[in-house]
Formats: structure tokens, sequence, C-alpha cells
């Protein structure tokens, strides 16, 4: 009797070790504890450490040309704005309408990169961006209307848009990041054609 009841409670024993392992394994596999947990950690981390290299490797050049040009894009954005209701040639209306639909997604694009890279927006005080325009220049561009406008307008542009051009040749030569020298080659593209046509413009208005 003794030996019978030794070996149910032996049988039972067992079952309910078998039981609570299940259960551990199954809450294991739900909420990721234990070393369930510890896996999962790992692969998160790993993918957030990954996240910066989505645009490759970089260098001192790559966040240079990023922390410049968005302050140098964010004043074209400016002078676009001051042609709402002052701007009165069709073709500086079509330049306007170019610099705003470029500009704004690249500036965005560089904020991301920055912050992937982890360097801060700006680049701080002593570094000067050619074709900046001065607060003398911007007060200019916004006193003037109509035909007045449009040939302050195409002047400053194409003076902004050559200073642009140059930091982005600097990064097409001294860049690493293959996205970076991409956006560089983008910007020499785009505002070359766009300095091409300013004077046209201006051409016609004088």
């Amino acid at each position: 009797m003794r030996t019978f009841r030794n070996r149910t409670a032996r049988a039972l024993g067992l079952t309910g070790a078998v039981a609570a392992a299940a259960l551990l394994l199954a809450a294991c596999g739900e909420d990721g504890s234990m070393s369930g947990m510890d896996h999962g950690g790992k692969t998160a981390s790993a993918s957030a450490s990954a996240a910066p290299s989505a645009t490759g490797s970089f260098n001192d050049a790559d966040v240079m040309f990023a922390q410049m040009m968005i302050p140098h894009h964010e004043q074209a954005l400016e002078m676009a704005k001051l042609a709402d209701g002052r701007a009165e040639d069709a073709g500086i209306k079509q330049i306007v309408a170019a610099v705003e639909q470029a500009q704004d997604p690249e500036i965005r694009k560089m904020r991301a990169w920055l912050k992937g890279w982890g360097r801060p927006e700006s680049a701080g005080a002593g570094h000067s961006m050619a074709g900046m325009m001065s607060e003398q220049d911007m007060k200019k561009l916004a006193d003037a209307k109509g035909k007045d406008f449009d040939r302050a307008f195409a002047e400053l542009m194409i003076a902004h848009h050559e200073g642009a051009v140059k930091m982005a040749r600097d990064e097409q030569k001294d860049g690493g990041n293959a996205e970076a020298k991409a956006l560089a080659g983008e910007v020499v593209r785009a505002q070359t054609a766009e300095i091409t046509e300013l004077r046209k413009i201006l051409d016609r208005l004088r």
C-alpha cells in the first residue's frame, strides 16, 4: 500500500513539474522574459545601433555639408516665401515653386542624417556659408514688388545658388557618405540649371 502511494506521489510530482515547465516556456515565449527577454533586448539594441548605418559611413565633410546646407536652404525658402504677393514674372514664380518643392524635403533628409550620426544640427559660430544673404539684402527683397522684386530676387538667388553649388562641389570632392554626395550632386545639377534660367529672366527684365 505504502509502495503504491509513493509511486502515485512520484507520478503526480512528475506531471506537475512537466506542467510547470510548459507554463514557464509559454510565459517566456509570450512576454520575452527570462532568456527570451535577453535575446529580444540584444536584437532591439542591435537594430537601434544599426539605424544610423542606413546612410552608410560618413566623415567630417559630410557633417559640415549637412550642418551648413540646412540654414542655407532655410534662407532660400524664406526668399521664396517673400514672392507671394510680390513676384510678377511667371519665370520667377516657377523658380520659387521649384525651390520650395526641392529644398524643404532636402532639409528634412539632412536633419535625419545628423540625428542618425549623433551630430548637432548647427555647425556653431565661425563657419561662414557662401551666398548667404544679409539682413539688408532680405529687407531689400521684402520691400520690393512687381518687376523690382523679380529683378532683386533673380540677382540675390543667383548669388545664393552659386554659394550652394560651391558647398555641394566641396562635398562631392571631400565627402565620404554616398547619400550625402548624391544629394550634393542633385544640388549642383538643379541649382546650376536654375542659375541659368534666372540669368535669362534677369536679361529679359533689364
